[in-house]
């Protein structure tokens, strides 16, 4: 029988959710995910996971105890979220937006919709960097403008939500709850249509660095 290769994950998203609330990070979690994701995905060769960390509390680390304290921040979000994502550059592999429970009221509407917008800000801030123009490969730039179009339907519904005047009746919610569930499968299918064309780009690129060792005379 052939030996099952061993797999590494690190910690687990449970820790770096406590991590993350220990340190005050500005950011949700939700939201690192998928600028994680953008970052390993994006064609910008500086990108690296260590500046997208720093990233999360505005370009620096938190205020660390100790060099231990470091290790296992880093540890947590790079050995474990980062690595944990960087699978899905697989084609069967796709990656997969946060689920959860909520009431099918216009509070769990609004927080659905503002935990997918989140979610889609992550990725484009994750792809994007620093940069403010980046060179994409076409499928890549039309899963972009797709997501650019449903981050507007989903800021959409979540100010129509916080407008008590405008909720719409308890069917109505149900309906747009399900149809937002539905955008987020299509949401999922072209970021990872994204990151697939980008990890092809990516590969084209550095192909022609690749070089046979010269025979010495």
């Amino acid at each position: 029988m052939k030996a099952r290769k061993p797999t590494t994950t690190g910690p687990g998203d449970d820790e770096v959710r406590l991590l993350l609330d220990r340190y005050k990070c500005p950011i949700p979690f939700h939201e690192v995910r998928t600028r994680f994701l953008g970052n390993i995905a994006s064609p910008v060769m500086s990108a690296s996971p260590i500046e997208t960390v720093k990233g999360l509390w505005g370009g620096e680390l938190p205020p660390l105890d100790d060099i231990n304290a470091a290790d296992e921040l880093i540890g947590a979000l790079v050995m474990g979220l980062w690595n944990r994502l960087t699978r899905h550059q697989e084609r069967n592999a796709p990656f997969r937006l946060l689920r959860f429970d909520m009431p099918e009221t216009s509070k769990g509407l609004h927080r659905l919709a503002l935990t997918r917008r989140q979610e889609l800000d992550g990725f484009v801030e994750g792809l994007f960097g620093t940069q403010e123009h980046i060179d994409l490969p076409e499928r890549a730039h039309r899963a972009l403008n797709s997501l650019s179009e449903m981050r507007a339907m989903l800021e959409g519904i979540r100010l129509l939500m916080e407008d008590e005047t405008k909720t719409g009746t308890d069917s109505e919610i149900a309906e747009t709850i399900h149809n937002v569930r539905e955008l987020t499968k299509i949401a999922e299918h072209e970021m990872h249509e994204a990151v697939l064309s980008c990890k092809r780009a990516r590969r084209q690129m550095l192909r022609p660095f690749s070089a046979s060792k010269p025979v010495l005379h």
